[in-house]
C-alpha cells in the first residue's frame, strides 16, 4: 500500500522537519527526517526509500543539487521539492532535473499527502512496466545504415516545429532520439519535459499534463501548471503514447491542433508554445484499426515518423556501443583503463539483445564493476549473459531444494534464497548492484533479505 511507504524528509529547519514527519506518520508513512542533502545521500545508501521530500533552500547542498545527485544515482526514486519560492521557472528547473512534482510553502496537509501518494503510486506503476536503466544516460552511438537514417531524419526535423513520432522496441533509445531533436533545435535552451503516459492512470495523467486550478479536486489547494505549460518554449516528450486512453486522447488532440488547453477545474484558455515528440513500442496502426487509438490523433503525431531498428538488426553497432559504455562506466567506477578483449567483443556481437541498447548498457556496467583487472574477457561476458545454449539463472527457478521439503513453494523459496546469496557474493555485498543483477528494485531486494533472514 502507498500509505505504509518509506518517506525521506530533507529540511534543515528542525521544526519544519518535525511537523512534516508527524503529518506523514499520522497517515501511516514510515518517515525519516534528515537536516541536509549530504545526510540524505548517506541514508539513501544505507536503506531504500519510496520517495524523497526535500526543501529547496538549504545550507550546503540545496534541494536542486540533491535532486540531480539522486536522479544520477537512483533514477527510479521519485523526488518532490518543497519551496516557498514557488513559480513556473522554479518548477521548470525542478522538472528538467527530474523532480516528479513540487509543493508550495506554507504547506497544506491535504495537498502534501496527495502529492506524496501520487509520486509513490506513479513510481510503482512505472517500475512494474519499464525495465530499469543504468544510472548514466547513453549518447546516440552507431554507424549502421539504420542509425544513419535515424540521425538524418532527426537533423532534418529538428529545426522545425513538426511533431515527431519515435517508434521502436523497448530499450532501443527512443528518449535519446527525442533529446536529440530537442538539442539540435532552436528550442535547445528551453525546457525538455517528459511524461511517461503508461505510468499514470487517467485522472493523474490529466492533472500531470494539463495542470489544475485550486479546488479542482480534494488536495488541490493551489493552482499548479501541468507538464504542457512547463514545456512552454521547449519540448514535451510523451513517452509510451500508445497506452493513452481515448478520454485523454481527445484532450491531447486539441492541444496538438490548437496549441491551447484548460487546466482541470478551470475555464480560462491557456496558450502554449510547445514542440511535441512522442514515442511508443506499440503497433499504432493496429490500435487505430481496433478503435483503441484515434486515427486523427495518430496522423497528428506521425507528421515526422522515426523508426529505431532493434540492436539485433545492427550488429555492427554492438562493438561501438560496448566500447562507449565500458569507457563511460570505467570513468564512473575509477577504472579508466578498462577494456574489452577481442573474445569478449565477439561474444557480445553474437548475442541477440532482447533488451536492446538498454540491456547492453546495464551489462557493461556490471562487467566493469565486477571485473578483477583492466581487461574484460569472454568468460566475464558469458558469466553474465550465459554461454551459447546455456540459460542464465533467474531470481526464482526450479532448482533443487536445499531443505528436505520437496513442495513446489519450498523449492522456489530455496532457489530464490540461493539466487540472492549468489548475487550478493558476486556483487561483493553491494546491495544496489545485487538488485541489478537480479533485475529487481532495491526495495524488493531488501524485502527478500528480511523474508529469508539474510539481513
Amino acid at each position: 500500500m502507498v500509505s505504509d511507504a518509506a518517506v525521506l524528509v530533507v529540511d534543515d529547519d528542525a521544526a519544519v522537519g518535525k511537523v512534516l514527519s508527524a503529518l506523514l506518520r499520522q497517515d501511516g508513512f514510515d518517515v525519516t527526517h534528515v537536516p541536509s542533502g549530504e545526510a540524505a545521500l548517506a541514508r539513501l545508501e544505507a536503506r531504500p526509500f519510496d520517495v524523497v521530500l526535500s526543501d529547496l533552500r538549504m545550507e550546503g547542498m540545496d534541494g536542486l543539487a540533491l535532486l540531480r545527485e539522486v536522479e544520477r544515482r537512483w533514477p527510479e526514486l521519485p523526488f518532490v521539492l518543497m519551496t516557498a519560492h514557488g513559480s513556473v521557472p522554479v518548477a521548470v528547473e525542478a522538472m528538467r532535473a527530474g523532480a516528479v512534482d513540487f509543493v508550495l510553502k506554507p504547506l497544506d496537509k491535504d495537498e502534501l499527502l496527495y502529492v506524496v501518494k501520487k509520486a509513490i503510486a506513479s513510481a510503482k506503476d512505472l517500475s512494474a512496466q519499464v525495465p530499469a536503466a543504468a544510472s548514466a544516460g547513453p549518447a546516440l552511438v552507431g554507424d549502421s545504415p539504420g542509425m544513419r537514417e535515424v540521425m538524418a531524419v532527426v537533423r532534418k526535423a529538428a529545426p522545425g516545429t513538426a511533431t515527431v513520432l519515435v517508434r521502436g522496441e523497448t530499450g532501443t533509445g527512443k528518449e535519446l532520439v527525442a533529446r536529440a531533436v530537442h538539442d539540435m533545435s532552436p528550442r535547445k535552451h528551453g525546457p525538455f519535459v517528459k511524461v511517461h503516459c503508461a505510468a499514470l492512470p487517467d485522472a493523474l495523467l490529466e492533472s500531470e499534463l494539463f495542470g489544475y486550478e485550486k479546488g479542482a479536486f480534494t488536495g488541490a489547494m493551489a493552482r499548479k501548471p501541468g507538464r504542457v505549460e512547463l514545456a512552454d518554449k521547449g519540448t514535451l516528450f510523451l513517452d509510451e503514447i500508445g497506452d493513452v486512453t481515448p478520454a485523454v486522447q481527445v484532450k491531447l488532440l486539441r492541444v496538438l491542433q490548437e496549441r491551447e488547453l484548460e487546466r482541470l477545474g478551470g475555464t480560462q484558455t491557456v496558450k502554449v508554445d510547445v514542440r511535441f515528440v512522442a514515442a511508443t513500442h506499440r503497433d499504432l496502426e493496429a490500435r487505430v484499426a481496433s478503435g483503441e487509438f484515434r486515427e486523427d490523433l495518430f496522423y497528428r503525431l506521425s507528421v515526422v515518423p522515426v523508426r529505431i531498428p532493434p540492436l539485433r538488426d545492427r550488429p555492427g553497432d554492438v562493438e561501438r556501443l560496448a566500447t562507449h559504455f565500458v569507457r563511460e562506466m570505467g570513468r564512473a567506477n575509477a577504472k579508466p583503463r578498462i577494456t574489452l578483449d577481442a573474445e569478449a567483443m565477439a561474444a557480445l556481437r553474437s548475442y541477440a539483445w532482447p533488451g536492446n541498447v538498454r540491456q547492453l548498457q546495464n551489462l557493461a556496467e556490471r562487467l566493469v564493476v565486477l571485473a578483477d583487472g583492466d581487461v574484460i574477457g569472454r568468460a566475464d561476458v558469458e558469466r553474465e549473459i550465459g554461454a551459447p545454449g546455456r540459460a542464465r539463472p533467474q531470481l526464482v527457478d526450479e532448482a533443487a531444494p536445499a531443505s528436505g521439503d520437496t513442495t513446489l513453494d519450498a523449492r522456489r523459496r530455496d532457489a530464490e534464497k540461493d539466487a540472492i546469496v549468489g548475487a550478493l557474493s558476486q556483487a561483493k555485498n553491494n546491495r544496489t548492484l545485487a538488485a541489478r543483477l537480479l533485475n529487481v528494485s532495491r526495495r524488493t531486494l531488501y524485502n527478500k533479505l528480511r523474508e529469508h533472514g539474510l539481513e
